[in-house]
């Protein structure tokens, strides 16, 4: 059955971009291996997320660099789901990860908007 693999997220360093996925959103480090080029091919993934991770790709040219934080336009374009939405909200204000708004109650769950260390813009989300 096809699945999601990875996503490419590009950014500006890799050492940069795994202390804040590892440390603020508290991902796993699953793979982090120089290739010849000089890049690395670095995958975090949330804990107990066997199949979908994110690729951590470090901008090789000016217009991969243009892109970093806006790759979707300004859109929500990531969306982490969770188990225990005052627990994780908790720990990511104490990380300091900027956040866009106060949290919300929808029908769908609790959600609010923040924002990765490039600008992305993420939502959290416990869904009811």
């Amino acid at each position: 059955m096809p699945h999601l693999g990875l996503v490419t997220l590009v950014v500006r360093d890799y050492d940069e971009a795994i202390a804040f996925y590892t440390g603020a959103l508290r991902f796993e480090l699953r793979e982090d291996t120089a290739r010849d080029d000089g890049s690395r091919w670095v995958v975090v993934a949330p804990a107990g997320s066997p199949q979908t991770g994110l690729l951590l790709a470090r901008a090789s040219t000016a217009e991969q660099e243009a892109r970093i934080g806006g790759q979707t336009g300004g859109r929500v374009g990531h969306f982490l789901n969770t188990d225990d939405f005052d627990r994780d909200y908790k720990h990511m204000v104490a990380a300091g990860v900027v956040f866009e708004e106060e949290p919300r109650h929808e029908a769908y769950g609790s959600v609010v908007v923040f924002q990765d260390l490039y600008g992305n813009r993420w939502d959290l989300i416990e869904p009811r």
